[in-house]
C-alpha cells in the first residue's frame, strides 16, 4: 500500500512530489522548507526557519497520524555548517526523550535561498 499524505497547513510541494508518502511500514515525509503554509513567507535566521522546518513536518506527522516520537530517521540540510549550533538548539525543543537517527550536510544550496531543510521517515 502506498498513500500520498498533504497537509493543508504545510506549505504545497514546489515541484512534481509529495509532501509525504505512507506505507504500511513507514512515512516518508520529503524535505519540510521554513515556509509559513498559512502566509507563503519565508521565515528569517536559523532559529525561525529550523523552528518552521519542523512546525510543517508536525503538521505532516499528524495528517497521517503520526507524532515526532515516531520519527526514526531525519536528515538536516544546512546552506551554512556554521548554523549547525543553532539549528540544534531549536531541533532539541521538538525532539525529546529517544532521538532519532539523524545526518546533517552543509549544501551548495537550498531551494529559495533558505537556510535548512529538514526531511523524516517515521514508524510506528
Amino acid at each position: 500500500m502506498k498513500k500520498i499524505i498533504a497537509s493543508p497547513l504545510a506549505p504545497k510541494a514546489v515541484g512534481p512530489y509529495s509532501q509525504a508518502v505512507a506505507t504500511d511500514a513507514a512515512l516518508y515525509v520529503s524535505g519540510q522548507l521554513p515556509i509559513d503554509g498559512a502566509t507563503g513567507q519565508m521565515a528569517e535566521g536559523i532559529e525561525a526557519q529550523t523552528r518552521q522546518s519542523l512546525v510543517n513536518l508536525g503538521h505532516i506527522l499528524r495528517e497521517a497520524g503520526y507524532d515526532f516520537a515516531d520519527v526514526a530517521k531525519t536528515t538536516v540540510l544546512l546552506a551554512d555548517i556554521a548554523d549547525f549550533g543553532a539549528m540544534n538548539a531549536v531541533y532539541a525543543e521538538f525532539f525529546t526523550g529517544r532521538m532519532p537517527a539523524r545526518v546533517c550536510y552543509q549544501v551548495a544550496a537550498l531551494p529559495m535561498g533558505a537556510r535548512v531543510e529538514i526531511d523524516a521517515v517515521a514508524a510506528k
